[in-house]
């Protein structure tokens, strides 16, 4: 099969990449790309598609995003990666949400329980009209410090 993204790398760009590789510079990942953008260079060991991705312990498809990154992005974004800007998603409450969430959990659970569940905070939040409706995983998401 025909590869639509051919890799050609300059002298310079080589060198760079097997700096990166040879001293583990940067993430993992970095030195994953700059292994897989090397073996598939067209003017150096040209290397498959499958090879490389049984070579460094990756998807195909892996290897064919790299090279797309490099033809379509440029360089440095394929060895760097794409940065996010955002999270992909937007927060389903806002502050005075949260506050009613967390001072719920601080109280008492209701009678008949020993403990609060995920399932019952979200209830309990839907009974004192602060949302229309919430799930659990949205409590729990609410509820963790590492947010």
């Amino acid at each position: 099969m025909r590869k639509k993204y051919i890799v050609r790398l300059s002298d310079e760009e080589r060198r760079e990449l097997s700096e990166v590789v040879r001293k583990f510079k940067g993430t993992n990942e970095k030195v994953r790309r700059a292994q897989i953008l090397l073996k598939a260079d067209a003017d150096g060991p040209c290397w498959t598609d499958w090879q490389i991705a049984e070579a460094f312990g990756c998807c195909t498809k892996t290897v064919e995003n790299v090279r797309e990154h490099l033809v379509e992005r440029g360089f440095k974004q394929a060895l760097n990666g794409v940065k996010r800007v955002a999270s992909s998603t937007s927060k389903l409450l806002d502050g005075q949400q949260e506050s009613q969430v967390i001072a719920a959990r601080l109280g008492p659970p209701p009678p008949g329980y020993a403990n609060w569940t995920l399932r019952l905070l979200a209830r309990r939040v839907v009974e004192l009209e602060s949302v229309e409706t919430i799930s659990h995983e949205t409590v729990r998401r609410t509820l963790k410090k590492t947010a």
